[in-house]
């Protein structure tokens, strides 16, 4: 989602106001975020968690 949008780590990073290697480990599934840091990622990109996380689209 982030390449559609054509924004690199750094710039999402930066916007979400975190560190790129802080983002790094979470799109690597290496670190999880927080659940207030998952819904902002989720808004941003007009998602729910549940699809960016767990790749589960939920029709409510």
């Amino acid at each position: 989602m982030r390449e559609e949008k054509k924004l690199s780590q750094k710039e999402l990073a930066k916007i979400l106001g975190i560190t790129q290697q802080a983002y790094s480990r979470i799109e690597l599934g290496k670190a999880k975020p927080s659940l207030s840091k998952a819904k902002e990622i989720a808004d941003f990109f007009n998602s729910t968690i549940e699809e960016i996380f767990f790749g589960e689209k939920f029709n409510y």
